[in-house]
């Protein structure tokens, strides 16, 4: 199997499949009211995300109600930090960091 990376009009999917058409089919049975705009063979068996470029110091722990706002979502981050800063009442910036550092930590 190869890891293919999917990018949609609204989502950037990660997955292993045997072959593209079987990524395809994996992205339109999560997102079916997405268009599939590019999709990439990844060189490595293996997705590497730079902490460092995310400004993340330290180790990270997975956050249960930044990770509830993104399901609810959708995976939708913009509507997940949204409903990060309603259900917990931070602002923009803080609400901005615990969803995308869930992001990054494989949500």
């Amino acid at each position: 199997m190869a890891l293919y990376e999917i990018e949609t009009n609204a989502h950037i999917m990660v997955g292993w499949a045997k072959d593209p058409e079987e990524a395809e089919e994996i992205a339109k049975e999560h997102y079916p009211e997405e268009e599939i705009i590019r999709m990439t063979k990844r060189p490595r068996d293996i997705w590497v995300i730079s902490k460092r470029l995310l400004g993340i110091q330290g180790a990270s722990e997975p956050c249960d109600t930044a990770r509830e706002c993104l399901a609810r979502a959708r995976g939708d981050k913009v509507h997940a930090i949204r409903l990060y800063m309603l259900d917990t009442g931070v602002d923009l910036h803080e609400a901005q960091r615990a969803i995308e550092t869930n992001m990054s930590l494989g949500w």
